[in-house]
């Protein structure tokens, strides 16, 4: 009973932040003893961050927790990793299920900001990874290729409707197919910075050779895997991997009469699963092992690319 109640009271003393993350702005809630303290805001901008990050590291061990929104969590994150915060970066899924738990009956900044603390105070924790500099470079190349070729298809797909009907201007022609000529030449600029980036880190390199060494995978798809799957956590299981992919099954059956259809859960990188679309349709005709599989070509070309990613 005493060793119990020390426990108790060291883990009471402990300090506990969430930060609900915006494209503008940071919501700063600090938990201690169990009691929350009113929120704090922050501009969500360099200068604000480097504040922040200050602050909070000059808090003996508190522990931070807060959401991957998107693009606009990942420079805090960095900001209070180099800083010396104890950090923990949580699938947005998990902390709306946890608010879910706690019967939050309001969605503001203030209360999702709370709701993180909570999380770090309840929840196991496990530190987030700063990726290195080069990785985080060649994930930006990746998402910019990708967001450019989305462009062209769209464009490629308009060109053919405008072709369909010969009552289009020949100027509106000519105007389709160079921003799509446009659109290519920026996509290969961006594709030849990336393999430069490669080319000068040898550990990057031999990922790449292996990836590009895969039935189906050419350079862009290398690129785009290369961009998402080393910003990964290390150590993960085939399992876990293709769980943060969103490629795991998700079964729904409920007693006798509920029995829908198994499909994947769509509950993690919606990147990492775009990049390995092509290539998997690509396995799926030319790799004998992948095409034995072909209801979960998905899968399977993904736990591929596992063998090979450290």
């Amino acid at each position: 009973m005493t060793i119990q109640s020390k426990k108790i009271v060291q883990e009471t003393k402990s300090l506990f932040a969430g930060i609900d993350v915006g494209a503008e702005e940071l919501i700063l809630l600090v938990r201690k003893n169990g009691t929350s303290y009113k929120p704090q805001k922050f501009a969500n901008a360099p200068a604000d961050r480097a504040r922040l990050a200050k602050k909070l590291a000059g808090l003996p061990g508190i522990i931070v927790c807060l959401e991957a929104t998107g693009v606009y969590h990942f420079d805090l994150s960095i900001a209070l990793h180099d800083a010396g915060v104890a950090l923990m970066v949580v699938n947005p899924k998990s902390s709306h299920n946890f608010a879910k738990v706690l019967m939050k009956n309001s969605k503001t900044d203030a209360v999702d900001a709370e709701t993180l603390a909570q999380y770090a105070e309840r929840m196991d924790f496990v530190a987030w990874a700063r990726p290195s500099d080069e990785k985080i470079s060649l994930r930006s190349f990746a998402r910019r290729i990708d967001a450019l070729t989305r462009q062209k298809a769209a464009a490629k797909n308009n060109s053919h409707a405008l072709n369909a009907s010969g009552e289009t201007p020949k100027a509106v022609l000519r105007d389709v197919e160079l921003s799509i000529s446009q659109l290519e030449k920026r996509i290969a600029c961006l594709s030849k910075e990336a393999l430069a980036l490669i080319g000068k880190h040898p550990d990057l390199e031999r990922v790449f050779l292996l990836l590009t060494g895969i039935k189906g995978i050419a350079q862009t798809s290398a690129i785009a895997l290369m961009g998402e799957l080393l910003l990964l956590p290390k150590g993960l299981s085939h399992r876990e991997w293709v769980k943060s992919a969103g490629l795991d099954p998700r079964a729904f059956d409920s007693g006798k009469s509920v029995h829908k259809k198994t499909r994947i859960s769509k509950a993690g990188n919606r990147h990492i699963r775009s990049a390995l679309y092509m290539p998997a349709l690509s396995a799926k005709q030319h790799d004998p092992y992948v095409k034995a599989y072909s209801s979960t070509s998905w899968v399977t070309a993904s736990y591929h690319c596992k063998r090979f990613v450290p």
